[in-house]
């Protein structure tokens, strides 16, 4: 691949029939090969969990930098005829590309959300198929896993509501919030994952809907957990944290 320097860190590396973004710091000398899970392996640096689409690999890509790569994979019943193919509008419009520049923009508004390391799109005709490999943050644990554990104190709620409320400030539409999505940190830490989709838009009506949204998820993972698990104390110390209360 050849590589062509863009404003920033923000880099481009060209190849036959696909093209990386990527963070210049991060990573010096471009390679699709970062997102091949088995060159991962073979340097012993893969380990690897399964995610709401497909799977998620968490690698080492040095002593100081762990790394996390997806695969684009479809959801719902379209999931069945075209896995992990889109259909090609253009490299600026493909899922990876999109998502990579809108959490650079995150990053840079200190928004608690991954930093974007690299993105490529492979073309195959009028489809395409997308990697995104971000940095690791600072815990895994999503909301999910944390309310099957055990209850969250009303603090926590507060903070899932703030950190929905930084993005919502911004203008920040999360395209599929839910439980899967926010990590909680032992210390109230409140983190958003995976922007596919996600946009930057005047506020408006939109953010109620993300809210309901984010509200159904969390009805649907209690069903069959405790009570005192998620309750309208809690939804509403959510709701007083993202301002909306």
């Amino acid at each position: 691949m050849d590589e062509a320097a863009a404003a920033g860190e923000e880099a481009l590396a060209r190849g036959a029939g696909g093209a990386m973004l990527y963070d210049a710091s991060c990573v010096h000398h471009p390679d699709t090969s970062v997102f091949d899970p088995a060159h991962w392996q073979a340097q012993g640096a893969l380990e690897t969990t399964r995610g709401g689409r497909g799977t998620v690999a968490f690698v080492r890509a040095s002593r100081d930098q762990r790394w996390v790569l997806r695969h684009y994979r479809r959801g719902g019943l379209i999931a069945q005829f075209a896995d992990d193919r889109y259909v090609w509008t253009g490299a600026d419009r493909t899922r990876s590309f999109r998502e990579w520049r809108l959490l650079r923009q995150l990053r840079a508004w200190g928004l608690p959300v991954p930093t974007p390391v690299a993105a490529r799109y492979q073309r195959a005709g009028l489809c395409y198929r997308a990697d995104l490999l971000t940095a690791e943050l600072p815990v895994r644990r999503t909301l999910t896993q944390a309310l099957q554990q055990a209850p969250l104190p009303i603090e926590a709620w507060h903070a899932i509501g703030q950190c929905v409320g930084s993005l919502h400030a911004r203008g920040v539409q999360h395209a599929d919030l839910n439980a899967h999505n926010l990590l909680v940190g032992a210390s109230n830490d409140i983190y958003v994952l995976d922007f596919d989709r996600g946009r930057i838009r005047a506020r408006g009506a939109w953010e109620r809907a993300v809210l309901a949204r984010l509200r159904r998820s969390l009805l649907k993972v209690n069903a069959g957990l405790p009570a005192d698990r998620f309750t309208a104390a809690h939804w509403q110390a959510l709701l007083a944290g993202a301002g909306t209360g």
